[in-house]
């Protein structure tokens, strides 16, 4: 079973988006709300967010969606601009899908289930546009190996510090490896950088 969330402002289209996704026997709402900060309050177990945009695009939508993905969060905006630049925008941010105002229930179900088995999902709309690749998911785990890592830390005292053991640590760092494309720790320290896991 798949949680989502969904984030939307206006409280029809919520019951809209919940409805499409509760008829799904393999997906479940596990929390609506109208902003992402009440959504982030909440310790709900969510893997996948429903984002909505419903004005014209703007800077906010691709924050919003920065935001999200540097909480180990995969998003997927649904989004009533048609501008190709207001897609590449949210994918840039961290996105995993995007869809169109014309999305139906069906194509949202398919999206988020290409989500959750670890790929990206672009409606339609964007087929063929050449858009740019969404930066890798990091998982709550994951974060907390990658700050320990950048803070020095060994696989020994990894699992000591998570208790976990070390073999769960190396098949994370696998995982982070594959993910972006090295297991180096100095590459693995710069992916923290990046993902917001570290303060330059």
């Amino acid at each position: 079973m798949t949680s989502v969330a969904v984030v939307c402002e206006w409280s029809l289209l919520q019951l809209g988006i919940a409805q499409a996704i509760n008829v799904q026997p393999d997906l479940q709402i596990t929390a609506i709300t109208t902003s992402v900060n009440d959504l982030l309050r909440d310790e709900n177990g969510v893997e996948i967010i429903v984002l909505t945009s419903l004005r014209a695009f703007d800077q906010a939508t691709s924050e919003q969606v920065a935001q999200l993905h540097q909480q180990g969060y995969a998003v997927i905006v649904v989004s009533t601009s048609e501008a190709q630049s207001d897609a590449v925008l949210c994918i840039r941010a961290g996105a995993r899908g995007y869809l169109s105002r014309q999305t139906d229930g069906s194509e949202l179900a398919t999206a988020i289930r290409a989500v959750a088995s670890g790929r990206s999902y672009f409606g339609t709309s964007l087929a063929g546009k050449g858009l740019p690749v969404a930066p890798p998911r990091i998982t709550s785990r994951e974060r907390e190996i990658l700050q320990l890592i950048a803070s020095g830390a060994t696989d020994r005292e990894i699992a000591t510090k998570l208790n976990i053991t070390e073999n769960t640590v190396h098949t994370h760092l696998e995982r982070l490896g594959r993910k972006h494309g090295s297991r180096r720790r100095a590459d693995l320290t710069r992916l923290a950088l990046e993902c917001g896991v570290l303060e330059n």
